[in-house]
């Protein structure tokens, strides 16, 4: 291990993102004696924990919107970034400082070099989500945040952040089929690994679903002797689109109503809201958080990569799996799209992506189709791509996103729409390049 205080910054995110490459998976028991020999940081906070399959960043981030309108100093730790590491830690709604970033990662770093020394353990390392895990209750421990919403990696049951014993509340958002390989092939497998999350005592909020979805985190929570809150359609008693904003009320056991205008053409996010809302009222029982603080909150939110308009009549969505792609479609089927709508579509290969070009397909709301590869080595390849779309009419390969876009940039008029979907990495790549795009445009 080289000498810690010469890490730059950029040495610092570069260690982190190669962590990867020379690390192993470590057992939740190396996670949580980690952890513990930490000294247990962020604990002293009250604690939100965020699980699901689709829509965990969105709850976090309501959650985050309203804690603060409240006067509260909330940290937020999520995943995954999309342009620059640091967006997992913010306080506030502020991003940790370069500065802040680089010290706390040399704090958890001396602690795994003397860790390993106390403990003769000397192959112990976090891995990459790990260490940003650590860094992010460090940090928040050392801010004074009033509350940490820590939204799950993948899973739930193994995951990192389930080191932590008493969270205030727990949220279940919506179950789907995705890393199959890692969670089980089943919906109902896959909730049983998110229901991990669950703790004794602690109140469980969650989306109602299918019957074999609800049952298993329901049987969890009587286990656990958690009450369990479920949140459904049902409601949500009033939606309606308009003017890129989603008109959302709800009724609710403590608030009674309530009503705010969503800042997104999103439609999936009244689900969202809504779980955020029910996780409040959990809140509220030790808290002042007023109905007040509640709508101005959730209509302030913003979330990067969720039909995010990063251009006038140009929006990224982050779907990156079939529950996700259904959602980002029945946002656009909302959009009142007065001219053509154009597509560019780009996934990783660890996907279900057959069923998700097969649905974008069956909608029949794009005009064209621009596809390119990732600039990622978890991406299909043109040729992977090329076929997965063979023989369709109006679809095009490019050699990058970058340069799709550019195309239907080229030829959108100003009634036309432009989406782009299929991976958060897409979303992720293609944000990087319109902020220089705009900053040469500025020169």
């Amino acid at each position: 291990m080289r000498d810690k205080k010469n890490f730059t910054y950029e040495e610092a995110v570069e260690y982190v993102l190669q962590i990867p490459k020379f690390t192993k998976k470590n057992t939740p028991e190396d996670t949580r004696r980690f952890y513990e020999y930490l000294g247990r940081p962020g604990e002293s906070s009250g604690l939100i924990h965020v699980a699901g399959t689709n829509g965990k960043g969105s709850v976090c981030s309501y959650i985050n919107a309203v804690l603060e309108e409240a006067g509260y100093s909330p940290g937020l730790f999520v995943s995954p970034h999309l342009v620059d590491v640091r967006e997992r830690f913010r306080l506030k709604g502020q991003m940790i400082s370069k500065e802040d970033f680089t010290e706390i990662f040399m704090k958890v770093l001396e602690n795994v070099e003397n860790f390993c020394k106390k403990s003769g353990d000397c192959v112990y390392h976090p891995t990459f989500f790990e260490m940003l895990f650590f860094m992010g209750m460090l940090w928040f421990q050392e801010k004074g945040a009033d509350y940490i919403i820590l939204e799950t990696g993948m899973g739930g049951r193994l995951d990192a952040t389930n080191v932590i014993d008493h969270p205030l509340v727990t949220v279940i958002t919506h179950i789907g089929l995705d890393h199959t390989e890692y969670l089980g092939d089943t919906r109902e497998k896959i909730a049983g690994e998110k229901a991990g999350i669950i703790k004794k005592g602690v109140p469980v909020v969650f989306w109602e679903q299918e019957e074999e979805v609800n049952r298993v985190i329901v049987e969890k929570a009587r286990e656990m002797s958690s009450e369990v809150i479920p949140v459904s359609e049902k409601q949500v008693v009033l939606f309606k689109f308009k003017n890129k904003t989603v008109d959302f009320s709800m009724s609710s056991e403590y608030y009674e109503y309530i009503r705010a205008s969503l800042s997104t053409k999103a439609v999936y996010q009244k689900e969202n809201a809504a779980l955020a809302v029910c996780a409040l009222e959990v809140l509220s029982r030790s808290c002042p958080v007023t109905r007040q603080h509640v709508e101005k909150g959730l209509s302030q939110a913003k979330w990067e990569g969720r039909m995010e308009e990063v251009l006038p009549g140009v929006f990224i969505d982050g779907a990156h799996n079939e529950d996700g792609m259904q959602a980002f479609l029945e946002s656009v089927r909302e959009d009142g799209c007065r001219g053509k709508r154009h597509l560019l579509f780009s996934a990783v290969a660890d996907k279900r992506v057959e069923p998700m070009a097969q649905r974008i397909v069956d909608s029949g709301l794009f005009e064209d189709v621009a596809i390119a590869r990732l600039d990622s080595p978890r991406s299909l390849t043109e040729e992977q791509l090329d076929s997965l779309w063979s023989g369709r009419n109006q679809v095009r390969l490019y050699h990058s996103p970058e340069q799709a876009m550019e195309a239907l940039l080229e030829k959108k008029r100003p009634e036309d729409e432009v989406y782009a979907a299929g991976s958060l990495y897409l979303a992720g790549q293609l944000k990087a390049y319109l902020e220089k795009r705009k900053q040469k445009q500025q020169l």
